[in-house]
């Protein structure tokens, strides 16, 4: 067994695809083992800001023989059939050949037994391949190689079993040097192994590992924060990106001038994140403390002195930028700015961020009429001033602080408190792991919003299309999803959908005053409504509900979503039951038989049957148990209790399986086959009140 080393050392690569990168090269790595028949026992992947690591243990010294088999042609063949033969098998005489009789005659079949080869054979071709497969978000063309690279390649170490193995790489070099940190580590290093190449990287300050360069970094910040007696606030998403960043990591901390202090804390925290990567540190109350923690790539000799007094003076430049932008930025109101918004293109299409304002008014008044608790004017007042914050210094700035700077600004300007808080929320849930606003206001612009934006897109045609979805229109979806589930809105979506307004601009200025508003066509709303339920089945799959029993109520137009729920946890309830069970294979050898019949006639069987048709004691109890059955779900099903609904149908259980047992349908009697095909029909009919049970699976 062989041990393979792997190292791509390059300029440096960016850090969000770093990690991903490590773990694709490493599957490809592995399944091409695997294929070749010479499988790795373990592989391990790594990688830091310039360089991609694999190294595999336990690889077989060499494939194993094999042998195939091929059939030659019938004995008696003229001879050209049989020199063609052996020239394609790499025989000489035909006498290497066995005859077989196949039970169709005699022929010649060819047994060739194929010698293993040395893996370091066949690793080159292999790791090649892999290394032209490794997709890369982006990535670009050097001069020393004829593919694509996400940077340009330095060189690469590639040893099987301490030997190199000569990768075909154009002019890159291949053999088994190396470099350590950029700064930490002169000149090359020359390694015989795996072991051998983890120590010398570790001696040259390079930590390869970047789960350990996670942790190394996570403990230094700790420890630097207890030092002050603060903590360091949790960002799980910067760590990753820190880790990426360097090789070396040396954890430091610097202080914020009291003048800094003074900004929101959003703000602050946004100018050292976003731009400089530095962690907020906080006092024991929660409130943000006068210190920051930023990661080094670096060891000096006044440990790290003069690197934190550069990024003291970075941030104070930051620092000073944003509190120019918030003292400007107050001068105008936030009502003021509005007007702006008409310069500030939405969509070619879909006009100006303020028509989409506009847009917003109409159907946050429909939303108000659904929302516990919310005020139809203070609802109107956010939809105006929600955006207005898109023309200030600060968020041309900071992106990121859109809503929030809002919402500050707007208690500047002494508007109401709820108006202010649903100003900052409104662009709430960001991602599945955000918070979801409850405050009542928030939640009708947030819906407001992101509907305005669905029904936008779909009534033009810009829908998501496999992994391509530029306007982030399954995020709306899964917003607007967790919007009404999280807070109990009685939400019909279909007619909401129907209120949101959207801008045709066909043969119309951009973004003119008085430009016509018009109901969003139908189709559009159910077309959007179909997106909807594809968009609940990712969202209540992490919570085992099964997408067939979503599918199977949404199937007869049910646009409540927690209506929905509640009818699908309530058939998935009963479908675990022997009853539920039993009665979906009636089900299911209804439709079937009825479907079978209505093809072969070309008639439908779905009228009402016949009561003085029904001779067999078995089928008058089934249409009797129906009737009764039917009448009992309907009731149910209008008091929204679905449990009752399904215990309803438990009771035709019995009666369906008589009815299969002893009545015969398709009788020679074409009065009596009809009207016990109409009979069938009814069991689809009276179970389909609760779900479509063709949806289901199982």
């Amino acid at each position: 067994m062989g041990e393979l080393l792997l190292e791509l050392l390059s300029e440096e690569i960016p850090a969000r695809m770093q990690r991903r990168a490590a773990e694709d090269l490493t599957g490809l790595i592995g399944r091409k083992l695997a294929a070749a028949q010479i499988p790795a026992e373990s592989l391990n992947g790594y990688v830091t800001p310039r360089r991609l690591t694999v190294i595999g243990n336990g690889i077989p010294d060499r494939q194993p023989e094999h042998s195939e088999e091929r059939r030659g042609p019938r004995v008696g063949a003229p001879p050209a059939a049989l020199d063609g033969f052996l020239r394609a098998a790499g025989l000489v005489s035909i006498e290497q050949c066995e005859i077989r009789d196949i039970g169709r005659g005699e022929f010649y079949f060819a047994v060739l037994n194929h010698p293993g080869r040395a893996a370091a054979e066949v690793l080159p071709e292999l790791l090649r391949a892999a290394i032209d497969e490794l997709a890369w978000p982006k990535s670009m063309r050097f001069p020393a190689a004829g593919f694509r690279w996400v940077r340009p390649l330095v060189s690469v170490i590639c040893l099987f079993n301490g030997a190199i193995v000569r990768l075909p790489l154009d002019r890159i070099p291949v053999g088994r040097t190396t470099r350590g940190h950029r700064f930490l580590s002169e000149g090359e290093i020359a390694v015989d192994n795996g072991t051998d190449y983890l120590d010398r990287l570790e001696a040259a300050s390079v930590i390869l590992d970047q789960d350990r360069r996670r942790a190394v970094i996570a403990a230094d910040a700790d420890r630097l924060a207890a030092a002050k007696g603060l903590t360091v606030k949790p960002d799980l998403g910067l760590l990753d990106e820190v880790i990426g960043l360097v090789e070396c990591p040396v954890v430091l901390m610097g202080a914020i001038d009291d003048a800094g202090m003074v900004l929101p804390p959003e703000v602050l925290a946004t100018a050292m994140r976003t731009h400089q990567k530095y962690f907020s540190c906080l006092n024991p109350d929660g409130t943000p403390a006068p210190r920051f923690l930023f990661v080094a790539n670096n060891l000096t000799a006044d440990d790290g002195k003069a690197i934190i007094a550069g990024n003291e003076r970075v941030l104070r430049a930051r620092i000073d930028d944003a509190r120019f932008f918030w003292d400007q930025d107050r001068k105008v109101r936030l009502e003021d700015r509005v007007v702006l918004l008409r310069e500030r293109v939405f969509h070619q299409k879909l006009g100006s961020v303020y028509d989409k304002v506009v847009r917003m008014g109409p159907l946050a008044d429909f939303l108000v009429e659904h929302i516990p608790g919310a005020d139809q004017a203070r609802s109107r007042r956010v939809v105006m001033l929600a955006k207005a914050d898109l023309s200030t210094g600060m968020v041309g700035e900071f992106p990121e602080l859109q809503g929030v700077i809002g919402r500050y600004y707007a208690l500047d300007d002494s508007e109401d408190a709820r108006v202010a808080q649903a100003i900052g929320e409104h662009y709430k849930p960001a991602g599945p792991s955000d918070v979801c606003p409850t405050a009542p206001e928030s939640v009708v612009v947030a819906l407001a919003d992101k509907i305005d934006v669905l029904v936008g897109f779909f009534a033009i045609g810009e829908k998501p299309t496999g992994s391509r979805d530029p306007f982030a229109l399954r995020r709306a979806a899964l917003g607007v999803i967790r919007l009404i589930l999280e807070n109990q809105l009685r939400l019909p979506l279909l007619k909401t959908f129907q209120q949101a307004y959207w801008l045709p601009l066909e043969n119309q200025v951009l973004g003119a005053t008085g430009t016509p508003l018009v109901l969003a066509g139908d189709a559009t709303a159910r077309e959007l409504l179909a997106f909807f339920a594809e968009r609940l089945k990712v969202h209540l799959r992490e919570q085992g509900i099964r997408n067939d029993l979503i599918a199977a109520v949404f199937a007869l137009a049910e646009d409540d979503l927690i209506r929905l729920t509640a009818r699908v946890d309530a058939l998935g309830k009963f479908l675990r039951t022997d009853d539920g069970t039993n009665l979906l294979v009636g089900y299911r050898r209804a439709s079937n038989i009825v479907a079978i019949e209505e093809q072969r006639d070309n008639v439908r069987y779905d009228g009402q049957m016949a009561f003085d048709q029904l001779e067999q004691p078995e089928e008058r109890t089934l249409a009797e148990s129906l009737v009764r059955v039917s009448e009992r779900v309907e009731t149910q099903l209008s008091q929204e209790f679905f449990e009752g609904a399904m215990i309803a149908l438990s009771q035709l259980r019995r009666s369906v399986d008589e009815f299969f047992d002893k009545v015969t349908v398709n009788t020679g009697e074409p009065r009596l086959r009809e009207n016990r095909l109409r009979l069938l029909s009814a069991i689809r009919v009276t179970m389909n009140q609760v779900a479509d049970f063709s949806q289901i699976e199982g």
